[in-house]
């Protein structure tokens, strides 16, 4: 939390080399003899790195230890070698380790290493109640989770006698630990993303377990004995691969949550009917065929998810439920006839695989299958894409110039998928839709998916579908997987030129075409054209001549030699408002670009010009740009540099907007100018902010930067952030938007900070003029700044106390009350950031319905962080001023699998009424045994610093 900087590190890394209060530092050398005897079975070698490490830091940085752990927590998942100060403290035998009852290490450690750790727990934190040693903290090259070492457990830990939380997810467990089952006070037990196969028999030995959580492992069977756990209440076995269910299961009188989505399951056992406490049953992507009409029985049933099922008819009791979805079944249709003898086998239907955020990978078999990805990506295996089973993986990619290839008058209109194994080719083409933003200018354009294939990209044949005027979607077909974006393009026009000759025509202009004559080539070579439109009113603009005109903007190219072996005629119509018959001919220059060099040259003379009415032909032998232009102006050549760049240019405007109830949160936009009114008009209501900048102009697919001046700085370390200045590529038809904190090393408990920010450009795209941007070198640094906002943070109010630090401000947020605490806007935005993939589900236990959810999807589709941060806040907004909002926050984030967040959020609340509890000592306002803020009356909300 931005707030609570320095306790909410020292929290996380459970170390810092300082003296404090309350604490037991020793002299490095003598400790580590004393830690080597007490250690017990530490490896020799082990011992043998660590006295060399503490030497030589001893010799350079002098005697120091680590610090003990303050409070109850001791979080050392984040902190390189976790395990080797756990060992050093227990062989300390520090009296703070008997109050620890929290303790996370990473399930990255060498796997030695943390079974010696491990073993030493049930002597040195005999009081432990959680212990949580997940994995997935590293990642591989593409991004994805990687899962730790660990793969059993040791014995001892069965002596644990307060465990009631046990978290081992993200790990490489093939079977449970034997010491689990013996756990008997254990509440919460997660397995999930393991390589469990089997549960075992004992595992129903656990009489407190009440949340047992086995997603994504390798689950084919249940054992029955799993129908004993009386207390539980949540179960969560996604993302197996399980075929039935034991009837046993339905002895689970306590049960409220069952999942059971994403296994293989085709029938349910009638045994449910004895769930009498379910509330949600979640069952999508399987392979039901039936369901029992007693589900619909279950009193207390709020939520029945058959999505994505074989199901062609169900119950009439369930299929007029509001509580019951059953969207993506067969419902009503026949089954398919059953061959004769002769015929051909019966064809199964092709599964449907709906992943979640928190998937990254999905499997695909011969059988072929239809995935619609978090992203709203969708795919389609024909039976037979692929000759054996393949794991695909995808990744979403934001833009930037070297993932996005575009010509000089393209314009991206998504973002970058990236499918992987690249290259590898399937035995029939894969249906792949993409969502894209509608593209402003329709005509003489066209919508294509582009795609890297043998080391160069190419437009693939596209069909657009759309769902809403605003939901559009970009179909094609694709042989093999590598990245893919969607892009809008002039229209173009190809065709292969045989020997014999043929005619090519511009499909957008009727009036543009190119004659091939018998002999122009000896092999048939492929031939491509686009047209560009040029608005009537750009030239006029530019020349200072309203009479000037100019024809559309033709591009040629070709495959094979750079020539033709007879000459080419290419038809242009005349400028707008010329004709043939009334023309002088000397105001009309025809300009010639030869790729890769920006400069255009006129080359009417060197041409013979043929005017009919209408139109212009003139013959060439090599292909490249040509322009016809109606002016007065004798030499044209440095003004159709200026005007073929102004075309590419868009006119944008620059905002720089604070949030209302938390000036430090700054939100930074570039629009298009014709966006800004409605856009502030939206904004307004949560924002306030200066005047929008003066329109400046830029390129496709051209960077630039926003610096924070006089005093502000940006308040975190982010990818985005170069030397201090926010990094943006600006894409005319995606959203340019960035929301950061910033911060002030000024003292503001005097005065009101007055800062600014000012944008610069930066690299323009490959494809502008060399001259272009050496236009803007001449010009000095000036030309490369844009604009000046200015920041305002306001002066503290009443901060003259000691617990605030200087520069960190933020504004009350009435999210709690005195018998819960409270919770500032910092503390949400920490949680914000904790949650990643997992915010669904936490948006549902809060209550929010999944429409608002999609909603919010649809609105933040490129930015995971907006998507959570627009959840959560506007929740808490909703909830201001109610009594328990806190409460459910709390009880959200632990049913959905997230109780290591609910902890950290239950230590802020502690910690700011010890706060407050100090801060009324301190003045007088009350007694000084006073335990409990309850009667008083409710205090503005402090910022707990945790």
């Amino acid at each position: 939390m931005r707030a609570s900087a320095s306790v909410g590190a020292e929290k996380c890394e459970g170390w810092r080399p300082a003296w404090r209060a309350g604490t037991c530092l020793v002299p490095e050398d003598g400790w580590w003899a004393m830690a080597a005897m007490e250690a017990g079975p530490v490896p020799a070698t082990l011992a043998q790195e660590d006295a060399a490490r503490d030497a030589s830091e001893a010799a350079g940085a002098g005697p120091e230890a680590p610090l003990l752990p303050a409070g109850n927590r001791l979080s050392l998942h984040l902190h390189p070698g976790g395990c080797r100060r756990l060992l050093r403290l227990c062989a300390q035998q520090a009296p703070q380790l008997l109050e620890v009852d929290f303790l996370q290490l990473s399930g990255h450690e060498d796997p030695q290493l943390l079974e010696a750790a491990l073993a030493r727990l049930p002597w040195s934190l005999p009081r432990l109640r959680s212990l949580v040693l997940k994995g997935g903290q590293r990642r591989e090259a593409l991004g994805a989770c990687l899962r730790g070492s660990l793969a059993t457990l040791p014995a001892s830990l069965s002596s644990l006698a307060r465990l009631a939380h046990l978290d081992l997810s993200f790990n490489s467990l093939e079977t449970l630990p034997a010491c689990v089952p013996q756990m008997c006070g254990l509440d919460a037990l997660l397995l999930s993303r393991n390589c469990l196969s089997e549960l075992p028999a004992a595992l129903g030995a656990l009489p407190a377990l009440t949340f047992l959580a086995v997603t994504h492992n390798r689950l084919r069977t249940l054992p029955p004995a799993l129908g004993a756990l009386s207390s539980l209440q949540r179960l969560d076995l996604s993302g197996n691969l399980l075929e039935a269910l034991p009837p046993e299961i339905g002895g689970l009188g306590s049960l409220a949550e069952l999942n059971l989505a994403s296994n293989r399951l085709q029938s349910l056992p009638s045994s449910l009917a004895g769930l009498r406490a379910l509330r949600l049953f979640i069952l999508h992507s399987n392979l039901l065929a039936s369901v029992p009409a007693s589900l619909a029985r279950l009193p207390l049933l709020t939520r029945l998810d058959l999505r994505d099922n074989q199901l062609r008819d169900v119950p009439p009791e369930l299929l007029d439920a509001p509580f019951v979805r059953l969207q993506g079944n067969p419902l009503g249709r026949p089954p398919p006839d059953p061959p004769s003898p002769p015929g051909p086998p019966v064809v199964p239907e092709m599964p449907r695989l709906l992943l979640t955020s928190d998937r990254d990978s999905f499997a695909v078999t011969p059988q072929g299958c239809s995935v619609t990805l978090a992203c709203g990506v969708r795919l389609q295996f024909p039976a037979g894409a692929t000759a054996a089973p393949m794991t695909i993986r995808y990744r979403l990619w934001l833009p930037e110039p070297r993932l996005v290839p575009l010509g000089p008058h393209d314009a991206l209109l998504s973002g970058v998928l990236e499918l992987q194994p690249h290259g590898v080719a399937f035995q029939q083409e894969v249906g792949l839709w993409l969502l894209f933003v509608p593209p402003r200018a329709r005509r003489c354009r066209e919508v294509v998916v582009r795609t890297l294939s043998d080391n160069s990209w190419s437009d693939l044949e596209t069909h657009l579908e759309e769902e809403t005027p605003k939901r559009l979607w970009a179909h094609c077909q694709v042989p093999h997987f590598s990245w893919f974006l969607v892009v809008s393009r002039p229209v173009s026009d190809a065709c292969l030129v045989p020997p014999e000759g043929t005619l090519l025509c511009s499909s957008g202009h009727a009036g543009v075409r190119v004659t091939f004559p018998a002999g122009a080539t000896e092999e048939p070579r492929h031939v491509r054209m686009q047209v560009v439109r040029v608005g009537s009113r750009e030239l006029p603009a530019l020349l200072g001549e309203p009479e000037a005109a100019s024809s559309p903007l033709l591009c040629l190219s070709q495959s094979g030699p750079s020539s033709f072996l007879r000459p080419v005629t290419i038809q242009l119509p005349l400028p707008p408002g010329v004709t043939g018959l009334s023309l002088d001919r000397a105001r009309l220059h025809l300009l010639h670009r030869a790729a890769p060099a920006a400069a255009w040259d006129d080359i009417t003379a060197q041409v013979a010009l043929e005017l009919t009415h209408l139109y212009a032909r003139f013959q060439v032998t090599r292909f490249s740009w040509y322009w016809l232009w109606y002016t007065t102006k004798a030499c044209v050549g440095s003004l159709a540099r200026k005007a073929w760049e102004r075309l590419r240019l868009y006119r944008v405007n620059l905002i720089a907007l604070q949030r209302r109830r938390d000036p430090e949160q700054v939100l930074l936009q570039c629009l298009p100018r014709n966006k800004v009114d409605a856009t502030l008009r939206r904004l307004l209501e949560r924002y306030r902010g200066p005047e929008p900048s003066d329109t400046v102009e830029m390129f496709e697919g051209e960077k630039f930067f926003a610096a924070f001046e006089r005093g502000i700085d940006i308040d975190a370390d982010r990818p985005d952030c170069v030397e201090g200045r926010l990094c943006f590529v600006f894409y005319s038809h995606l959203k340019n938007l960035k929301e950061v904190y910033v911060t002030t090393a000024l003292d503001r408990r005097a005065r009101a900070v007055r800062g600014q920010v000012s944008f610069y450009r930066g690299e323009v795209p490959e494809v502008v003029p060399e001259e272009a941007e050496a236009a803007r070198q001449k010009r000095g640094p000036a030309a490369l700044w844009m604009a000046t906002l200015p920041i305002k943070l306001p002066r503290l109010q009443g901060c003259e106390g000691p617990t605030r630090e200087p520069g960190l401000s933020l504004a009350p947020l009435n999210l709690g009350d005195a018998e819960t605490g409270f919770l500032t806007q910092s503390n949400l935005l920490n949680v914000a950031g904790r949650l990643g993939p997992d915010w669904p589900a936490v948006a549902l236990h809060l209550g929010l319905p999944y429409r608002e959810l999609q909603r919010i999807r649809h609105e933040f589709r490129d930015d995971l962080d907006g998507q959570i941060r627009h959840m959560l806040f506007s929740w808490a907004e909703r909830q201001a001023g109610q009594p328990g909002a806190v409460g459910r926050l709390v009880q959200a984030l632990e049913q959905s699998d997230r109780r290591d967040v609910a902890e950290e959020v239950r230590a802020v609340l502690e910690l700011g009424r010890r706060k407050y509890q100090e801060g009324i000592r301190h003045t007088s306002l009350a007694p000084g045994n006073l335990t409990s803020p309850d009667r008083l009356p409710s205090p503005s909300p402090e910022p707990a610093q945790a």
